[in-house]
This record gives structure tokens, C-alpha cells and sequence, in this order.
């Protein structure tokens, strides 16, 4: 599938604290933690446990949340399909859609139940 304007802007004011009750509740389900999706959000943004609760707070938009996060540099190695879209060619144009595709990864990665050293990628040596 491809990534139109109009989904990118969606997605773009869609608020974090919105969605976030949802990753907690699948992941919970799937007998994982909170504390461990909060492990998978640092390693992707570099938010920290009150960083990311102030973001809920002040219920900024995905825009923002990722525009005020320091992406991983491995994020680049999150491949895969989220919702019909091959993240790795979701054309650089919409960014900001591919990061939530990549959020969107690796909480499917941790509800399923893979390593948390795999989840958090390391370039290969």
C-alpha cells in the first residue's frame, strides 16, 4: 500500500495519548508489561519514564512526540509489515509516518513474544 498526504496527516494530529492505552492493553493481554513497552518507546524516541508521561499529559500529537524524540539510529533496521505498509518503503517524504510504523512494529514484536534483544535492534557486526 501506499502512504497518501491525507493519511500522513492523520496520523500526524492523531494524539500519542490517545493510542497509548491501546499498545498498553494488547500488551498486557499478551502477558507482557508496561514496563517493557516503556523500554521499547525509549530505545525508539529516548524518552524516559517522565519525559513520556509529560508527553501523555500534555496529549501532544504524533507530530510533536516524534519531532521531540531523538529516533534510535538503528531504527533504520525495523523492516517488516504494519497494517499493509512495508515499512522500509514508505518513502522518506512521510517520516513522521514511518516512525509510527516503526512504534506500531515494535509493539506488535512484543505482544507476539520476541526477545527483547531482538526488538531492540543492534547493528550486525
Amino acid at each position: 500500500m501506499k502512504v497518501t498526504a491525507e493519511k500522513n496527516e492523520r496520523v500526524a494530529n492523531m494524539t500519542f495519548a490517545s493510542v497509548y492505552p491501546h499498545y498498553v492493553n494488547r500488551l498486557e493481554k499478551n502477558g507482557r508489561t508496561k514496563k517493557e513497552l516503556h523500554q521499547v518507546i525509549e530505545w525508539l524516541t529516548g524518552f524516559d519514564e517522565d519525559t513520556l508521561q509529560a508527553q501523555i499529559e500534555k496529549k501532544v500529537t504524533f507530530e510533536t512526540f516524534f519531532q521531540e524524540a531523538t529516533i534510535h539510529p538503528n531504527a533504520h533496521l525495523i523492516k517488516g509489515v504494519v497494517c499493509g505498509y512495508r515499512i522500509e518503503e514508505i518513502e522518506d517524504e512521510f517520516e513522521l509516518y514511518r516512525q509510527c510504523r516503526y512504534l506500531d512494529k515494535l509493539v506488535d514484536e512484543l505482544a507476539k513474544g520476541r526477545k527483547m534483544e531482538k526488538i531492540l535492534r543492534q547493528e550486525k557486526k
